[in-house]
Protein backbone atom coordinates (compact mmCIF):
# COMPACT_ATOMS: atom_id res chain seq x y z
CA UNK A 1 0.00 0.00 0.00
CA UNK A 2 1.36 3.62 -0.35
CA UNK A 3 3.06 5.54 2.44
CA UNK A 4 0.30 5.99 5.21
CA UNK A 5 -0.44 9.06 6.62
CA UNK A 6 1.36 9.33 10.67
CA UNK A 7 -1.24 11.99 11.83
CA UNK A 8 -3.73 9.43 11.04
CA UNK A 9 -1.61 6.36 12.62
CA UNK A 10 -1.05 8.50 15.69
CA UNK A 11 -5.08 9.50 15.94
CA UNK A 12 -5.16 5.80 16.43
CA UNK A 13 -2.47 4.97 18.27
CA UNK A 14 -3.45 8.05 21.28
CA UNK A 15 -7.03 6.34 21.02
CA UNK A 16 -5.89 3.11 21.88
CA UNK A 17 -3.10 3.61 24.29
CA UNK A 18 0.18 2.18 22.45
CA UNK A 19 3.32 3.24 20.60
CA UNK A 20 4.21 2.61 17.08
CA UNK A 21 8.24 2.25 16.37
CA UNK A 22 10.59 4.20 14.87
CA UNK A 23 13.10 1.71 13.14
CA UNK A 24 15.61 4.41 11.87
CA UNK A 25 16.81 2.89 8.48
CA UNK A 26 20.70 3.38 6.29
CA UNK A 27 20.13 0.38 4.12
CA UNK A 28 18.65 -2.17 1.72
CA UNK A 29 18.31 -4.78 4.32
CA UNK A 30 17.29 -2.43 7.56
CA UNK A 31 14.15 -1.51 4.91
CA UNK A 32 14.04 -5.05 4.61
CA UNK A 33 13.67 -6.33 8.30
CA UNK A 34 11.03 -3.67 9.10
CA UNK A 35 8.69 -4.29 6.42
CA UNK A 36 9.14 -7.68 7.05
CA UNK A 37 8.40 -7.50 10.27
CA UNK A 38 5.64 -5.34 10.50
CA UNK A 39 4.04 -7.23 7.71
CA UNK A 40 4.28 -10.67 9.83
CA UNK A 41 3.00 -8.60 13.15
CA UNK A 42 0.13 -6.67 11.52
CA UNK A 43 1.96 -3.41 13.14
CA UNK A 44 2.01 -0.16 11.55
CA UNK A 45 5.97 1.10 11.83
CA UNK A 46 7.83 4.31 11.29
CA UNK A 47 11.03 4.07 8.89
CA UNK A 48 13.44 7.16 9.37
CA UNK A 49 16.65 8.74 7.83
CA UNK A 50 18.44 10.63 9.68
CA UNK A 51 20.16 13.97 7.19
CA UNK A 52 23.75 11.76 7.56
CA UNK A 53 21.76 8.71 6.44
CA UNK A 54 20.04 10.40 3.71
CA UNK A 55 24.06 11.27 2.59
CA UNK A 56 25.08 7.64 3.04
CA UNK A 57 22.38 6.36 0.73
CA UNK A 58 21.22 9.09 -1.31
CA UNK A 59 17.16 10.17 -1.23
CA UNK A 60 16.28 8.89 -4.22
CA UNK A 61 17.41 5.37 -3.67
CA UNK A 62 16.06 5.81 0.12
CA UNK A 63 12.20 6.12 -1.20
CA UNK A 64 12.53 4.04 -4.08
CA UNK A 65 13.47 1.16 -1.49
CA UNK A 66 11.11 2.07 0.67
CA UNK A 67 8.11 2.39 -1.37
CA UNK A 68 8.69 -0.93 -2.78
CA UNK A 69 8.68 -2.33 -0.24
CA UNK A 70 5.38 -0.60 1.30
CA UNK A 71 3.41 -1.50 -1.51
CA UNK A 72 4.06 -5.09 -1.17
CA UNK A 73 2.04 -5.12 2.41
CA UNK A 74 -1.16 -4.71 3.99
CA UNK A 75 0.24 -2.18 7.19
CA UNK A 76 0.51 1.20 7.12
CA UNK A 77 4.18 2.54 7.07
CA UNK A 78 5.14 6.34 7.10
CA UNK A 79 8.73 7.60 6.45
CA UNK A 80 9.85 10.17 8.34
CA UNK A 81 12.94 12.70 8.61
CA UNK A 82 14.65 12.09 11.71
CA UNK A 83 16.60 15.17 13.69
CA UNK A 84 16.16 17.67 10.35
CA UNK A 85 18.31 20.62 11.44
CA UNK A 86 16.94 22.82 9.08
CA UNK A 87 13.63 23.97 7.32
CA UNK A 88 15.83 23.10 4.42
CA UNK A 89 16.18 19.44 5.39
CA UNK A 90 12.13 19.38 5.78
CA UNK A 91 11.57 20.41 2.46
CA UNK A 92 13.52 18.20 0.82
CA UNK A 93 11.96 15.43 2.61
CA UNK A 94 8.60 16.68 2.05
CA UNK A 95 9.35 17.06 -1.42
CA UNK A 96 10.84 13.30 -1.70
CA UNK A 97 7.58 12.00 -0.81
CA UNK A 98 8.26 11.36 2.80
CA UNK A 99 4.69 11.44 5.03
CA UNK A 100 6.59 12.87 7.91
CA UNK A 101 9.26 15.27 9.63
CA UNK A 102 10.92 16.29 12.51
CA UNK A 103 12.21 19.96 12.50
CA UNK A 104 14.81 19.84 15.88
CA UNK A 105 15.07 23.67 16.79
CA UNK A 106 15.64 22.41 20.43
CA UNK A 107 19.09 23.80 20.57
CA UNK A 108 17.76 27.67 19.40
CA UNK A 109 15.60 30.04 22.13
CA UNK A 110 12.16 28.88 22.88
CA UNK A 111 10.63 31.67 20.39
CA UNK A 112 12.92 30.54 17.20
CA UNK A 113 11.80 26.64 18.11
CA UNK A 114 8.48 27.73 18.03
CA UNK A 115 8.63 30.03 14.71
CA UNK A 116 10.87 27.90 13.03
CA UNK A 117 8.08 24.60 13.95
CA UNK A 118 5.70 26.94 12.55
CA UNK A 119 7.65 27.47 9.02
CA UNK A 120 8.07 23.72 8.36
CA UNK A 121 4.22 23.35 10.26
CA UNK A 122 2.80 25.66 7.54
CA UNK A 123 5.20 24.23 4.60
CA UNK A 124 3.32 20.79 5.57
CA UNK A 125 -0.10 21.48 5.73
CA UNK A 126 -0.72 21.04 1.85
CA UNK A 127 0.47 17.59 1.64
CA UNK A 128 -0.65 16.63 5.10
CA UNK A 129 2.67 15.83 6.01
CA UNK A 130 3.35 15.27 10.07
CA UNK A 131 5.48 17.33 11.62
CA UNK A 132 7.38 16.73 15.11
CA UNK A 133 9.32 19.10 17.16
CA UNK A 134 11.68 19.22 19.97
CA UNK A 135 11.49 20.86 23.71
CA UNK A 136 14.35 19.99 25.81
CA UNK A 137 17.37 18.11 25.27
CA UNK A 138 18.78 14.67 25.01
CA UNK A 139 21.97 14.00 25.74
CA UNK A 140 24.24 12.14 23.93
CA UNK A 141 25.49 11.06 20.32
CA UNK A 142 23.50 9.86 17.37
CA UNK A 143 24.33 10.46 13.93
CA UNK A 144 25.09 14.05 13.63
CA UNK A 145 23.49 14.93 16.42
CA UNK A 146 25.66 15.79 19.40
CA UNK A 147 24.93 17.05 23.21
CA UNK A 148 27.21 17.32 26.17
CA UNK A 149 25.81 16.05 29.43
CA UNK A 150 26.01 19.57 30.73
CA UNK A 151 23.65 21.09 28.13
CA UNK A 152 20.94 18.60 28.50
CA UNK A 153 17.63 19.49 30.03
CA UNK A 154 14.31 18.24 30.44
CA UNK A 155 11.32 19.02 29.08
CA UNK A 156 9.05 21.74 31.24
CA UNK A 157 5.45 21.12 30.96
CA UNK A 158 4.06 24.52 30.91
CA UNK A 159 6.60 25.61 28.21
CA UNK A 160 5.56 22.23 25.97
CA UNK A 161 1.78 23.12 26.21
CA UNK A 162 2.66 27.11 24.94
CA UNK A 163 4.57 24.94 22.34
CA UNK A 164 2.04 22.87 20.80
CA UNK A 165 -0.24 25.53 21.26
CA UNK A 166 1.89 27.73 19.38
CA UNK A 167 3.16 25.75 16.46
CA UNK A 168 0.72 23.58 15.69
CA UNK A 169 3.18 20.41 15.59
CA UNK A 170 1.43 17.00 15.61
CA UNK A 171 4.57 14.97 17.75
CA UNK A 172 6.48 16.43 20.55
CA UNK A 173 9.35 14.73 21.13
CA UNK A 174 10.29 14.92 24.94
CA UNK A 175 13.48 14.94 27.38
CA UNK A 176 12.62 13.06 30.30
CA UNK A 177 16.00 11.35 30.79
CA UNK A 178 16.86 9.41 28.00
CA UNK A 179 19.82 9.59 25.86
CA UNK A 180 21.24 8.99 22.04
CA UNK A 181 24.09 6.14 21.54
CA UNK A 182 24.74 3.27 23.13
CA UNK A 183 25.49 5.03 26.79
CA UNK A 184 22.33 6.15 28.01
CA UNK A 185 22.90 6.54 31.71
CA UNK A 186 25.37 6.15 34.07
CA UNK A 187 23.80 4.66 37.19
CA UNK A 188 20.19 3.29 37.46
CA UNK A 189 18.35 3.71 34.56
CA UNK A 190 15.13 6.23 35.58
CA UNK A 191 12.81 8.06 33.29
CA UNK A 192 11.18 11.32 34.88
CA UNK A 193 7.55 9.36 34.19
CA UNK A 194 5.44 11.78 36.28
CA UNK A 195 6.83 14.76 33.49
CA UNK A 196 5.69 12.20 30.64
CA UNK A 197 1.97 12.29 32.32
CA UNK A 198 1.73 15.58 32.82
CA UNK A 199 3.10 16.73 29.25
CA UNK A 200 0.18 14.80 27.65
CA UNK A 201 -2.02 16.28 29.61
CA UNK A 202 -1.52 19.54 29.28
CA UNK A 203 -0.73 18.74 25.05
CA UNK A 204 -3.01 16.06 24.32
CA UNK A 205 -0.91 14.95 21.39
CA UNK A 206 1.43 11.76 20.41
CA UNK A 207 4.69 12.19 22.54
CA UNK A 208 7.92 10.87 21.50
CA UNK A 209 10.55 9.31 22.88
CA UNK A 210 14.00 9.09 21.42
CA UNK A 211 17.16 7.83 22.57
CA UNK A 212 15.22 4.77 23.78
CA UNK A 213 17.17 1.91 22.62
CA UNK A 214 17.44 -0.82 25.43
CA UNK A 215 20.76 -1.75 24.60
CA UNK A 216 20.58 -5.50 26.00
CA UNK A 217 23.16 -7.38 27.81
CA UNK A 218 22.64 -10.34 25.23
CA UNK A 219 23.35 -7.63 22.10
CA UNK A 220 26.64 -6.27 24.35
CA UNK A 221 27.80 -9.92 24.93
CA UNK A 222 27.67 -11.09 21.66
CA UNK A 223 29.20 -7.70 20.22
CA UNK A 224 32.02 -7.87 23.03
CA UNK A 225 32.56 -11.89 22.70
CA UNK A 226 33.43 -11.42 18.81
CA UNK A 227 35.63 -8.16 19.39
CA UNK A 228 33.21 -4.89 19.91
CA UNK A 229 34.61 -2.67 23.18
CA UNK A 230 31.35 -1.37 24.59
CA UNK A 231 32.32 -0.68 28.07
CA UNK A 232 29.49 0.79 30.15
CA UNK A 233 26.86 0.44 27.72
CA UNK A 234 23.41 0.90 29.12
CA UNK A 235 19.34 1.55 27.88
CA UNK A 236 16.07 1.90 28.41
CA UNK A 237 14.97 -1.42 30.40
CA UNK A 238 11.82 -3.33 29.11
CA UNK A 239 9.47 -2.12 32.08
CA UNK A 240 10.32 1.71 31.32
CA UNK A 241 9.01 0.83 27.53
CA UNK A 242 5.35 -0.21 29.28
CA UNK A 243 4.84 2.67 31.71
CA UNK A 244 6.01 5.48 29.68
CA UNK A 245 3.56 4.34 26.76
CA UNK A 246 0.72 3.87 29.64
CA UNK A 247 1.21 7.68 30.00
CA UNK A 248 1.23 8.85 26.97
CA UNK A 249 4.18 7.49 24.31
CA UNK A 250 3.01 7.11 21.04
CA UNK A 251 6.11 6.82 19.12
CA UNK A 252 9.45 5.06 20.50
CA UNK A 253 12.82 5.72 18.58
CA UNK A 254 15.22 2.56 18.00
CA UNK A 255 18.13 3.02 16.54
CA UNK A 256 21.17 1.96 18.45
CA UNK A 257 19.68 -1.51 19.23
CA UNK A 258 19.37 -2.20 15.57
CA UNK A 259 23.63 -1.48 14.84
CA UNK A 260 24.30 -3.26 17.52
CA UNK A 261 22.20 -6.79 16.41
CA UNK A 262 23.31 -6.18 12.72
CA UNK A 263 27.24 -5.56 13.94
CA UNK A 264 27.35 -8.57 16.54
CA UNK A 265 26.04 -10.85 13.79
CA UNK A 266 28.27 -9.94 11.43
CA UNK A 267 31.26 -10.07 13.40
CA UNK A 268 29.75 -13.85 14.68
CA UNK A 269 29.46 -14.52 11.02
CA UNK A 270 32.46 -13.38 10.06
CA UNK A 271 34.38 -15.65 12.12
CA UNK A 272 32.59 -18.61 12.29
CA UNK A 273 32.86 -18.38 8.94
CA UNK A 274 36.67 -17.29 7.79
CA UNK A 275 36.42 -18.43 4.27
CA UNK A 276 33.23 -17.08 3.59
CA UNK A 277 33.19 -13.68 1.02
CA UNK A 278 30.08 -13.32 -0.03
CA UNK A 279 28.39 -9.93 0.85
CA UNK A 280 24.56 -11.82 0.67
CA UNK A 281 25.28 -14.30 3.34
CA UNK A 282 27.18 -12.11 5.89
CA UNK A 283 24.50 -9.17 5.14
CA UNK A 284 21.45 -11.81 5.93
CA UNK A 285 22.81 -12.62 8.84
CA UNK A 286 22.96 -8.88 9.77
CA UNK A 287 19.29 -8.56 9.12
CA UNK A 288 18.01 -11.52 11.23
CA UNK A 289 19.70 -10.24 13.91
CA UNK A 290 17.20 -6.77 13.59
CA UNK A 291 14.48 -8.36 12.84
CA UNK A 292 14.57 -10.14 16.06
CA UNK A 293 15.02 -6.95 17.74
CA UNK A 294 12.41 -5.17 16.04
CA UNK A 295 9.72 -8.36 16.61
CA UNK A 296 10.60 -7.49 20.64
CA UNK A 297 10.09 -4.13 20.41
CA UNK A 298 6.96 -4.12 18.80
CA UNK A 299 5.58 -6.60 21.07
CA UNK A 300 6.93 -4.47 23.93
CA UNK A 301 4.56 -1.65 22.42
CA UNK A 302 1.67 -2.80 22.43
CA UNK A 303 0.77 -2.70 18.55
CA UNK A 304 1.11 -6.09 17.61
CA UNK A 305 -1.93 -6.30 15.41
CA UNK A 306 -2.73 -2.53 15.45
CA UNK A 307 -2.29 -2.09 11.35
Amino acid sequence: MPLASLIEMYEKANAEKYAIPQFNVNNLEFIQAAIEVAEEKKAPIILAASTSAIKYAGIEYMMAMVRAGAAGVSVPIAMHLDHGATTADAKMCIDAGFTSVMIDASKEDFSVNISTTKEVVEMSKAGGICVEAELGRLGGIEDEVVVDEKDAFLTDPGQAEEFVRESGCHALAVAVGTSHGAYKFKHKAELAMDRITEIKDRTKIALVLHGASGVGQELLDKAIKYGAELPGAKGVPDEAYHDAVARGINKINIDTDLRLAFMGAIREYFTENPSQFDPRKYLAAGKQAVMVQMRNKIDLFGCAGKG
